[in-house]
């Protein structure tokens, strides 16, 4: 029976602005990305979401990103292979000090917008991620996109790696996702997105914005907790992989 981990980007929440729809999402994922306080969260959202996916049962995932609160960590940065490790560990620190204080195990770490799609293709930065996520703890899951070089650099490393597909974004030819903003990156249609997940997870195949086929082998699915569909997305993607005899369970129980 083949399995898969749902998860989804959530706690990006900030100060007085409400983002995403954290309560309905989270009892229909079984891994959450929860923001570390750079793009998105700041103490107070880290700390109740964690509590949040406690209560659910849900395992928590570090969401580190670019230091970009007004571009929602989304825009390019130049920096250097240290500072990329030196943000990796500081935010990662940072949601782990959450978890210890709520008893509750960090199962993963996954970059956040531009941190992750610059990573994807860029392998000195993400040797640089794979060896900040090492040094805080070893034991800890590192979430690529599927066939990237995140998850060359996780490998390499000596992590364990989880290769991730989007429930709602469009693929290029090469296997990376269309950037937001051009045609075809985001998938809002319920009907095309489910049968594309269960063909990624049954057949390890998706067919690229450009019509070419594209060998996938995920472990982990994303649904963006932003979306207006996140709620129904998330509880149907979940159902219709059930229904087909797919495990829907968290990473760690498969990976580890």
């Amino acid at each position: 029976m083949s399995w898969i981990d749902l998860q989804s980007d959530l706690g990006e929440s900030f100060g007085n602005y409400k983002i995403g729809m954290d309560e309905e999402v989270i009892p229909h994922v079984t891994s959450a990305n929860l923001a570390c306080g750079y793009h998105a969260g700041d103490p107070l959202v880290m700390d109740y979401s964690v509590k949040l996916c406690k209560r659910y049962g849900v395992r928590v995932g570090a969401h580190p990103g670019f230091p970009d609160l007004m571009g929602f960590g989304r825009r390019k940065m130049s920096i250097s292979p240290e500072e990329a490790r030196d943000y990796i560990i500081y935010q990662v620190g940072a949601l782990q000090a959450f978890c210890h204080a709520n008893g509750v195990e960090l199962q993963h770490v996954k970059c956040h917008g531009m941190f992750y799609n610059m990573a994807a293709k860029d392998h000195a930065l993400s040797r640089a991620i794979a060896e900040g996520i090492f040094a805080v703890d070893p034991d800890l899951i590192m979430v690529g996109l599927a066939g990237s070089e995140l998850v060359k650099a996780g490998e390499e490393v000596g992590l364990c790696v989880a290769n991730e597909v989007f429930a709602d974004r469009g693929y290029q030819a090469d296997g990376t996702l269309v950037p937001r903003g051009q045609d075809g990156a985001m998938i809002k249609d319920l009907q095309a997105a489910l049968p594309r997940i269960i063909r990624m997870v049954k057949e390890h195949r998706v067919t690229a914005v450009t019509g070419e086929e594209i060998e996938v082998n995920p472990q982990t699915i994303c649904v963006h907790g932003d979306s207006p569909t996140a709620i129904a997305f998330t509880k149907a993607i979940r159902e219709g992989l059930e229904k087909e005899g797919v495990t829907v369970c968290s990473m760690a129980e498969k990976i580890h």
